[in-house]
């Protein structure tokens, strides 16, 4: 039997990553996709949290186990009867390039649909679209739209480039979301986030706009208000970027459902972010624990403020 619905539903990718690492060295078969860092981030803050995915027989055991011990319901999760998403992280001087093994299903074909969802899940109270082809993230965003009378916040974090070719596409998209997680990488439009949004993208449901800076942080836009905030990253150690902005984003949305203060779901976004990048792929939100993330909370921001 299906438990009850989570707090938030992450819908995306669970990625097999082979890396190499620019001195040669080389991470093979590590558990990696979007879901993976947002659910991890997500259970730091002890929300309740769903995963709808597709993974082939060769998603590495542990790191499903790994998710649920922290909780993590995996109802939502189809298997395979074949090997799954897998992709080359190849770590160049400047850049990191993502190339897709060419015998692995396609991404539509390890992208979750609107019947992966558990039913009794309909009534969670957050779903996350996370990167995937636009088409099949329309269809969702579509299908999970609240009726009248349902509080249900959908938010949504881009795979193809917001840019002139996908505009017509992005503005169906944008219709049925209550908030947009976009990196500076990911918008491709001339002007300024704020001024596009306001004028000519933003319709009467989307009210917040986070736009992600990586090491520079990012600004939260609120369109209804008209008005925004900045924030900062933060961390210990920088190892990879892999994974930060989901884990942001699952920091974020699970202060959204906890507690619903914008400026501390900003700061659980930039802790969760923190453990991301201090070790490859998903090893520093695996070993982070939620006492982990409470001391580092408290320590960056509210022993920082406390009055002396």
């Amino acid at each position: 039997m299906t438990a009850a619905a989570p707090d938030v539903v992450l819908l995306g990718n669970l990625l097999v990553d082979d890396i190499v690492l620019r001195d040669g060295r080389t991470l093979m078969g590590e558990p990696g996709g979007a879901v993976l860092h947002a659910a991890l981030a997500s259970a730091l803050w002890e929300a309740k949290v769903g995963i709808c995915s597709v993974t082939g027989t060769d998603y590495p055991a542990e790191a499903l186990a790994t998710l649920a011990a922290r909780g993590v319901d995996l109802s939502g999760v189809r298997r395979l009867d074949r090997t799954g998403g897998r992709a080359w992280l190849l770590y160049e001087p400047a850049v990191r390039r993502t190339v897709h093994h060419l015998d692995c299903p396609s991404h539509a074909d390890v992208s979750p649909t609107l019947s992966d969802v558990p039913a009794a899940w309909l009534a969670a109270r957050v779903f996350h679209l996370a990167p995937m082809p636009l088409t099949r993230q329309l269809d969702l965003a579509h299908g999970l739209a609240p009726a009248a009378g349902e509080k249900r916040l959908v938010s949504l974090d881009p795979f193809e480039l917001v840019r002139d070719g996908t505009l017509a596409a992005w503005r169906d998209v944008l219709t049925h979301l209550d908030l947009f997680f976009v990196s500076e990488d990911e918008w491709r439009l001339t002007g300024d986030v704020e001024d596009v949004f306001l004028t000519s993208l933003a319709g009467p449901r989307l009210r917040h706009v986070a736009l992600k800076r990586a090491a520079n942080g990012g600004r939260l836009l609120d369109l209804h208000a008209r008005e925004s905030r900045t924030w900062r990253s933060r961390s210990r150690r920088v190892v990879d970027a892999t994974g930060a902005g989901d884990a942001f984003a699952g920091g974020f949305l699970a202060g959204v459902v906890t507690h619903g203060d914008v400026t501390r779901s900003i700061e659980q976004g930039i802790v969760s972010a923190s453990f991301a990048i201090e070790d490859w792929g998903a090893r520093g939100l695996m070993a982070a624990t939620p006492d982990h993330a409470a001391h580092r909370h408290a320590e960056w921001f509210v022993t920082a403020e406390a009055p002396a």
